[in-house]
């Protein structure tokens, strides 16, 4: 049976399927007439669809703004795809060849709710374990990594991840610990071109990160190389953050199968 004719048996399902698509095109949230108007799929039917999809997360509703925009469930499933074994298996070998260069530990991790969860790490020769461990989840909020894709979400859906204080978890008393203090950090990622931690996860370790980027430009992974506060000072981090924006942008390439 073609997929046309599965879509005409379960319209549902198929017009569902067309909304998250479509909300996952756009940078920021959306009118309920313009998904209903580009979809063809009449208005009654899409504020039922987008009612049951903000009931499970999937979908975020602005009442002031009358938009729509994609909720945390949506990147946690999003996610799916770069924390099982095809974004780790393509990263791996990038990764390590850019600790190789470095002679500094590296990691590769994910979105997952506010947390960055670690699918695969290099550790440099003489370098101390980590605690960057694959599997292990951090707040996205405190790590390098986390800050690189969390700076590359529309306003919007930060908002979302981080609606009040509560949301900020306190691991030793380094901001930020308030939604106002993120976005000046993410505002210093985005000037900066990537992303640091300096002793926020652990201390006297410092990291610099960069965003992978789908093929819409949403944050897939971010690549962080992790080293000793002592041992490369910050003037040296913009040499090192050019290092891994290269791995980046090739990294992106492969995932959205246009890699060389």
């Amino acid at each position: 049976m073609a997929q046309s004719e599965y879509a005409a048996k379960v319209p549902a399902a198929d017009q569902t399927l067309r909304i998250l698509r479509f909300l996952s095109t756009q940078r920021g949230p959306v009118p309920a007439a313009l998904i209903a108007h580009t979809l063809g799929i009449p208005r009654s039917s899409i504020y039922h669809l987008l009612a049951v999809l903000q009931e499970h997360g999937f979908v975020l509703h602005l009442p002031e703004a009358r938009r729509y925009g994609l909720g945390v469930a949506a990147f946690e499933l999003s996610s799916g795809f770069s924390h099982q074994e095809p974004m780790s298996r393509i990263g791996q070998p990038l990764l390590a060849g850019l600790v190789d260069r470095i002679g500094e530990s590296g990691h590769l991790a994910v979105l997952h709710g506010r947390d960055v969860l670690y699918i695969a790490e290099e550790r440099a020769p003489r370098r101390p374990r980590l605690v960057t461990d694959v599997g292990i989840r951090l707040p996205g909020h405190l790590t390098a990594s986390g800050r690189a894709m969390l700076a590359t979400l529309p306003a919007a859906q930060l908002r979302a991840l981080y609606p009040d204080n509560a949301a900020f978890v306190d691991l030793n008393g380094r901001p930020p610990h308030t939604y106002a203090e993120l976005k000046a950090v993410l505002q210093k990622v985005n000037e900066d071109g990537y992303a640091t931690e300096d002793g926020e996860v652990t201390d006297r370790f410092a990291s610099v990160a960069v965003s992978v980027r789908d093929h819409v430009g949403w944050p897939a992974a971010g690549i962080a190389i992790t080293f000793p506060r002592e041992s490369i000072g910050p003037e040296r981090w913009p040499e090192l953050a050019a290092a891994v924006a290269e791995v980046a942008a090739e990294l992106s390439r492969r995932i959205r199968g246009t890699g060389r």
